[in-house]
């Protein structure tokens, strides 16, 4: 018999729901909603009291509406599982107390995850015969992570960024270039246009694998970024180099 898992994700500047139909172990993702706020776009980055309020907003029609792509009640919910961290404390708490409210009314387990650990199990949605070991690399807007994952679990921190997370870098590169938030995408489509050749920055780290140093698996991107800052203030046309310096940025 198939238990429906609900699972809730408030960390920070999107508001989803997601539900899964787990059987004999595994489990087939039957309803997902993911709500991007755009009310960040003005300031170049997530304001915290912002993102806590809009998901204030969202989370119930986001909830219900994962429950209704997935065909069922919130009577059928086995079992609750939110994100407690990390992330934006007044966001996490958002997501944590509507997990906790409903979990409680309908008399079901309630689970707090990682959400990082989320981010590793995520290629099983693609992949469901996906087992360890592996090396999984860990990217997102606020962490960047080499772990070794020996069993589903258990995992060894390899490498971290020392500095700027690498979409946290993306951001504010975007931010120089005048390109808005979310800068990651911006900047990838930006720099399909750009020629390889014209800005070449620096790659930070790529010396210590080689030394077999505490920091041979680390990374580190704020020289990059400190890098790209000079161009754009060296730059006597910046509309002329901004898809140059996205792709110098980005390779």
């Amino acid at each position: 018999m198939a238990d429906w898992i609900l699972g809730i994700e408030t960390s920070c500047d999107e508001t989803s729901a997601a539900v899964l139909r787990a059987e004999g172990g595994r489990g087939a993702l039957a309803g997902l909603v993911i709500l991007s706020q755009d009310v960040h776009r003005i300031f170049g980055g997530v304001v915290p009291e912002l993102a806590s309020r809009a998901h204030v907003r969202a989370i119930g029609s986001v909830v219900e509406q994962a429950l209704a792509d997935a065909g069922i009640s919130q009577s059928q919910v086995d079992g609750v599982v939110v994100t407690a961290g990390p992330g934006l404390v007044g966001a996490l708490l958002v997501g944590v107390m509507y997990g906790k409210t409903l979990a409680f009314s309908l008399d079901r387990p309630l689970l707090g995850v990682n959400h990082l650990e989320g981010h590793l199990f995520a290629p099983l949605l693609e992949d469901a015969a996906l087992e360890p070991p592996f090396v999984g690399l860990l990217v997102s807007g606020g962490h960047t992570m080499l772990l070794d994952v020996p069993a589903w679990g258990s995992y060894r921190l390899l490498g971290q960024s020392l500095d700027d997370a690498a979409g946290e870098a993306f951001d504010k590169v975007a931010n120089l270039l005048g390109l808005g938030y979310p800068g990651g995408p911006r900047i990838e489509r930006l720099a399909a246009e750009g020629r390889p050749e014209r800005f070449r920055f620096p790659r930070p780290m790529l010396g210590e694998l080689g030394r077999g140093g505490p920091n041979r698996y680390a990374f580190s991107f704020s020289g990059l970024k400190t890098a790209v800052l000079r161009a754009v203030r060296a730059s006597d046309d910046l509309e002329r180099d901004r898809a140059d310096l996205a792709r110098g940025f980005q390779d």
